[in-house]
């Protein structure tokens, strides 16, 4: 069994770039025992641009 973590990030709303850095959060999770699991934009806003992203992780839980 596993348990998940979801981190959301805001996005651009002009540039569509993270507002946070994506790839320190992986690394710091991954540090903590935290394995990648998915990246993904929620429901897009009007003009087809994401808001916000979010990432998933996973940690398999100790039986």
């Amino acid at each position: 069994m596993y348990d998940y973590k979801f981190v959301e990030i805001s996005v651009g709303s002009f540039t569509g770039t993270p507002k946070e850095d994506y790839q320190e959060i992986i690394h710091t999770h991954a540090k903590e025992g935290w394995r990648l699991h998915q990246i993904l934009t929620p429901p897009f806003a009007a003009g087809g641009q994401a808001l916000t992203m979010e990432i998933i992780f996973e940690k398999k839980l100790m039986e």
